[in-house]
């Protein structure tokens, strides 16, 4: 029996019904409570504070009956990375472990969950001088012209990097500059296996397509509905912009036009351009959807489950969940 820290991570895409799912497991409240758990949010949006309709986050009273971590860390004027989260959640787990409670690591953003269960690759440490030159590269040049540079140096990390995220783009073309080696090479590199800090149980939900999209755009009216428009106002009344690294999240980009203006406030802005903003919303979070599977495959050990939040399913994961960690 191994006396290392079991750690349940599960994976799943936006709106696939895991929020939900850990409620049913983890909380007394729980039809189907199997045990104490602590839930650290492997979700890079989560962790902004006063973005909360936007980025879906649990609800307050979900929060009460499970506590949760790495959520609500940080405004969105700061940059938050892949090694942040492995360092907080490595952090977390030990912590929820000395407790005497389960440390369930759940998510949608695949990257991140990767670098959890494998460790960080060792890339080259920061340089500022050049960092300051691919800035100021990019606030002269725009994204785009750096974003094809690294397509052309690096097309697999280009292919998973979003032209806009100015941050990414310009720590992946460091790492070329700095070492003569591609970012998507130190990925690679000593990933044959997982860590062996934890023990590991990796669980990837798979809903059907078709009815994953249909729960994407449903969520998506919910949003507007619960107020998306008005959250993402008084985030740019304090002062946020579409380059505060928070803002360019699905469901917040979309509120700016391509010169970084917010479009509510254009003297012509109507009814229709709403239903615009949330028809790019709906299309950008399927088109995401697709792309989180790409982090999280071929990881050893990991178990996918066909999963549409039904009751069925709901007794077949918590049947899944014991056999993984021992309790039957």
């Amino acid at each position: 029996m191994s006396t290392k820290t079991k750690v349940l991570v599960i994976f799943a895409p936006t709106a696939s019904g895991k929020t939900a799912l850990t409620r049913e497991l983890f909380s007394p409240q729980g039809s189907h409570f199997i045990l104490k758990a602590e839930i650290i949010s492997a979700d890079s949006q989560a962790v902004y504070k006063e973005m909360d309709i936007g980025t879906a986050k649990p609800e307050a009273d979900l929060q009460k009956e499970i506590p949760h971590h790495l959520i609500n860390l940080l405004t969105p004027d700061r940059q938050y990375n892949v090694s942040d989260f492995v360092n907080a959640a490595d952090k977390a787990c030990e912590e929820i472990a000395v407790r005497g409670n389960l440390p369930v690591v759940v998510g949608g953003t695949g990257f991140y969950i990767r670098n959890f269960l494998y460790g960080l690759a060792p890339t080259p440490v920061s340089d500022e001088k050049l960092r300051k030159e691919l800035k100021e590269r990019i606030a002269r040049e725009g994204n785009q012209a750096l974003y094809d540079e690294l397509s052309r140096i690096d097309p697999e990390s280009a292919a998973k990097i979003h032209p806009n995220d100015a941050y990414r783009i310009c720590r992946a073309l460091e790492v070329y500059y700095l070492s003569g080696k591609k970012r998507s090479e130190y990925q690679t590199e000593g990933q044959g296996k997982l860590r062996d800090k934890f023990d590991f149980k990796f669980l990837v939900l798979q809903p059907e397509r078709e009815e994953l999209y249909d729960r994407i755009r449903r969520r998506v009216d919910l949003m507007f509905e619960a107020g998306l428009e008005e959250e993402v106002r008084s985030l740019v009344a304090k002062g946020y912009t579409k380059n505060s690294p928070g803002m360019k999240a699905i469901g917040y980009s979309e509120w700016f036009g391509e010169d970084g203006s917010f479009l509510p406030n254009s003297n012509n802005f109507s009814s229709a351009d709403i239903e615009k903003i949330k028809e790019e919303i709906k299309h950008h979070s399927t088109k995401y959807a697709k792309k989180q599977y790409t982090y999280i495959r071929d990881i050893p050990g990991s178990q996918v489950i066909n999963f549409s939040a039904t009751e069925n399913d709901y007794e077949k994961f918590v049947n899944i969940c014991k056999n993984l960690l021992s309790m039957l």
